[in-house]
């Protein structure tokens, strides 16, 4: 018996929803770590009203990014003004309807912060079985999609330095979480197991207080985890924690985290000093002054924004300013810049690109829009109207940003 017409109205019309809905952005950098959607085609003309899907209030405040999965959205927050709820929010991707709101713990921070900072800095992660929701000295969670808790792991308090405050971010790797621990006090990097949250391996780290997410990739079929330090770079067995390779050269409390592709990592920071290196991750030891370094800068580098590798294009601010360059991610040499981008002038929220552009976003709320390419080409200026220290998500055709009072679903 042939189909009926409204059943294949219906058939087709729940296949475009899923293939509308392919894509997740499941970590703050993405996938792989980049900073890149290889499908996503989100807009590249907004405001606070135009092709703007939707818009939610988040009470509280956090400069965690958000992370998609599916039609969940995810985000993090401290709410509260002396004694603070650490709370993560589930919002539905259709509507912006909150589906709904966890408190992790209820506490009085033991230090401060900076004033451009705040309690829930770390973005969550998600496998789309549970989502990890990390605010550094409360400890990490684990809950599963629907919201139920399944564990939780203190690591104690960390002191960060003149307390800024804390912000580094977990990384899921297979049946493992990553947790970088590097502060004023014993720092280390962990490695829990997904599932349970008991410790799997501990390294100790020589490093002060640091910001950077790590990065996980495969060298000659291992895999490496990538840690950013004020003291040296560092790479570690992701199955054992043992160190493989370390560079010196970085700079004071870095905060972005590295990239890769082609066989080539690249690590970078820029707080009293400049330095950017590319580093081929498969020596061992102390890898300084050796062919394993293939190139390195020592001007215009990225503070707290990341790297951003996109088609062998190494997209850079300069500090915490809007000053671009763009590298030749395999020589080192310029295509552009450094060059001033306009309505970009300070920085947190790390760079992004989609569908053939690349999304550079203001602390105060203006993203403007460039071509993915070898010139500088300026798309659009776009703005939100309201502070956003936050890396925006590209998910499909819709683009995800939180600004310090609202989450956004930029959609045409």
């Amino acid at each position: 018996m042939p189909a009926s017409p409204r059943f294949l109205l219906a058939l087709a019309l729940v296949t475009t929803t899923l293939s509308a809905r392919a894509e997740n952005w499941p970590h703050w950098r993405g996938d792989h770590g980049n900073g890149i959607s290889l499908t996503a085609q989100p807009p590249t003309e907004w405001s606070n009203t135009k092709n703007v899907k939707w818009k939610v209030a988040v009470p509280g405040l956090g400069s965690s990014s958000p992370v998609i999965w599916g039609d969940q959205v995810f985000v993090t927050s401290a709410v509260g003004s002396s004694e603070l709820a650490f709370k993560l929010f589930c919002f539905d991707r259709e509507t912006g309807e909150l589906r709904w709101e966890r408190t992790a713990v209820t506490a009085k921070p033991h230090e401060g912060t900076h004033s451009t900072n705040g309690f829930a800095s770390a973005s969550p992660c998600t496998d789309g079985e549970h989502v990890y929701t990390h605010f550094g000295s409360r400890g990490l969670h684990c809950y599963t999609m629907d919201g139920e808790l399944k564990w939780s792991r203190d690591f104690g308090d960390m002191a960060t330095r003149n307390t800024f405050g804390e912000g580094s971010s977990p990384t899921l790797a297979g049946d493992k979480i990553l947790v970088p621990w590097d502060h004023e006090g014993p720092s280390a990097l962990f490695a829990l197991d997904k599932h349970t949250g008991e410790i799997r391996w501990k390294a100790d780290r020589d490093e002060p207080t640091n910001w950077a997410t790590p990065l996980v990739i495969e060298v000659n079929g291992k895999r490496q985890v990538i840690m950013n330090g004020e003291n040296h770079a560092a790479a570690y067995d992701l199955e054992t924690g043992e160190e493989i390779w370390r560079c010196g050269g970085q700079t004071q409390r870095p905060v972005a985290s590295p990239v890769f592709a082609d066989g080539i990592v690249y690590i970078g920071s820029g707080f009293r000093g400049s330095f950017l290196g590319a580093f081929r991750p498969d020596g061992q030891g102390d890898i300084e002054g050796s062919a394993k370094v293939v190139w390195t800068v020592d001007r215009d580098t990225p503070d707290i924004a990341s790297l951003l590798l996109s088609d062998g294009r190494l997209y850079f601010h300069k500090a915490k300013t809007g000053i671009l360059s763009c590298f030749d991610a395999a020589t080192g040499k310029p295509h552009f810049g450094p060059e001033r981008i306009p309505g970009v002038n300070n920085v947190y929220a790390s760079p992004i690109a989609a569908g053939g552009h690349v999304y550079l976003t203001d602390r105060s709320g203006t993203t403007t829009v460039i071509k993915d390419a070898n010139q500088l080409e300026v798309v659009a200026t776009n703005s939100v109207g309201e502070t956003v220290d936050a890396t925006p998500a590209p998910v499909d055709d819709e683009l995800f940003i939180r600004g310090e009072k609202h989450l956004f679903c930029i959609s045409e």
